[in-house]
């Protein structure tokens, strides 16, 4: 594996940090700036939906662009604007933060993915895929506990402020492993036309796998969101549980992206399939038990495993299916997955809100990946060829 793909993911650690980060910063963000907790988990929503708007918009505008100095540009907005948000009293402006810090990561992770998939051969491009959404889960792993430790002894600005420190060694990494002109592949991908790209991407083929990733990443994070209000006001667990609690799910998920990585290229189907079948089991028994600490401690790791897996395997499904869209592939996904990470907070914040408990968000994620499943199960039935039609395509199904 080249190791600019590591240096990639590394970018991706940094920016995986602040991305996630909130879930353990809610309660101090919502009493510095006197919001309510839905309000805080808002600022969530708000990154993800720049992460949505951005994918699509950010790889288009930099489809002429050399790669290293699109990864540097996003980096560096990146950097600035958390920066801003460290020092913001405001709630509007720390909102707005969030969204333009969004665009840029975005930007930076439709361009980190078509890049390291092209720098490999079709036998890697799962695993390059694994190593840059790795980043995510290392951030989960040891980003967002320490970002969580951070906000309990010195504010919730702190961890802002060291997700900017921690970007400026991604850049240099950047700087120097990126090579700085554009390739062959860069120009392949370039007179590829946008009309062409959009053809491939709205196909039938794609449509309900960017949905299903859509559905499955909303259940990850309605949840997630609001792990810390369910672990200490619902389990019983100590403020100090937290950043225990979100290490563990970051473990599972390292590890389900690493499993992911291995086997999602040759079994595709497979892996998705078992994962989305786990997760609706996963997610409901989480409701059930969530009273119980030690139960919720168990599960927690494994539902990461299970939700970064499974993410996995479908973003190495959507770039398995559209080679046609070399620039748009990568932001494709990048769009479904947080287009999940945005609806998903929104309607766990509408079950809190409602005043179902600590516990809704939980059910909620359940629920949509009882939809998930129902997607991929219409999806299928659909394509499955009669009889007639089984015997004149022969080995081709």
């Amino acid at each position: 594996m080249p190791f600019a793909v590591y240096v990639l993911g590394l970018a991706v650690f940094a920016q995986g940090t602040s991305e996630f980060m909130l879930s353990g910063l809610l309660s101090g963000i919502a009493a510095d700036l006197g919001v309510s907790l839905s309000a805080a988990g808002l600022l969530t929503s708000a990154f993800a939906v720049g992460m949505v708007v951005g994918a699509p918009v950010m790889a288009l505008a930099g489809r002429t662009w050399p790669r290293r100095r699109a990864l540097l540009l996003f980096l560096a907005v990146f950097v600035a604007v958390h920066a801003v948000g460290a020092l913001t009293p405001s709630y509007g402006v720390l909102l707005a933060t969030r969204f333009v810090g969004a665009l840029a990561n975005a930007g930076f992770w439709a361009v980190a993915l078509s890049t390291a998939v092209a720098m490999v051969p079709d036998r890697l491009k799962g695993r390059a895929a694994a190593v840059v959404v790795g980043g995510v889960t290392v951030a989960c792993v040891v980003g967002v506990p320490a970002g969580a430790v951070l906000g309990e002894r010195w504010g919730w600005r702190s961890a802002f402020w060291a997700v900017a420190i921690v970007s400026l060694p991604a850049f240099l990494a950047v700087l120097r492993s990126i090579p700085g002109g554009r390739s062959a592949t860069d120009e392949g991908a370039a007179s590829v036309s946008v009309r062409d790209e959009l053809r491939v991407l709205t196909g039938p083929r794609l449509r309900p796998v960017l949905l299903t990733m859509a559905l499955v990443q909303g259940a990850t994070f309605c949840t997630f969101s609001y792990l810390e209000p369910l672990l200490t006001r619902e389990s019983g667990l100590g403020a100090g549980w937290v950043p225990v609690a979100l290490a563990l799910f970051g473990a599972g998920a390292f590890a389900g992206v690493t499993v992911a990585g291995r086997y999602a290229d040759a079994h595709p189907v497979a892996v998705v399939a078992t994962g989305m079948a786990a997760l609706t089991v996963g997610w409901s028994a989480l409701a059930l038990t969530a009273g119980s600490p030690v139960l919720a401690l168990v599960l927690v790791p494994l539902l990461g495993l299970l939700a970064f897996g499974t993410g996995t395997a479908l973003i190495t499904r959507v770039l398995g299916l559209a080679p046609g869209a070399p620039t748009l592939a990568g932001a494709s996904s990048t769009t479904a997955f947080n287009l999940g990470a945005t609806v998903g907070p929104w309607a766990g914040g509408l079950a809190l809100g409602a005043g179902f408990g600590y516990r809704a968000p939980v059910g909620v994620s359940a629920l949509l990946m009882v939809a998930a499943v129902l997607v991929a199960a219409t999806t299928a039935k659909s394509r499955r060829p009669r009889a007639g039609e089984r015997r004149l395509s022969g080995t081709r199904l």
